[in-house]
């Protein structure tokens, strides 16, 4: 089993940055890929930026490419994203996924709100 905790959501300004952050606890022996999705009211979820752990390739979406930076501290068994350049169009609740031995795991997500 996995167990993934965000954090570091909130309400920012449009132009700012936040940083989230996903602690997993558990295994983490088979992990495949490793990354954040979010879901705006009424859409749905989408792939925001990803890690294949196995290589370090990372893939992001067209909407965030050059804004949106992923990584991992694999000592503290940590996922980020660092989000600059936020647009109003950013908000959403982003959570955290790892998908091991063909199971996908889910954080509780956390919101983030981009607006003056």
């Amino acid at each position: 089993q996995v167990q993934l905790v965000e954090s570091g959501g909130g309400l920012v300004q449009p132009g700012g940055s936040l940083r989230l952050s996903c602690r997993a606890s558990g295994s983490m022996i088979s992990v495949y890929s490793m990354g954040w999705y979010r879901q705006a009211p009424g859409k749905q979820r989408e792939l925001v930026a990803l890690i294949i752990t196995g290589g370090g390739t990372t893939h992001y979406a067209d909407s965030v490419k050059g804004r949106f930076t992923i990584s991992r501290d694999n000592a503290k068994n940590t996922l980020y994203l660092q989000m600059n350049s936020l647009k109003p169009e950013d908000t959403a609740v982003y959570y955290c996924n790892i998908l091991r031995s063909g199971v996908n795991y889910w954080g509780q997500g956390t919101q983030v709100t981009v607006s003056s």
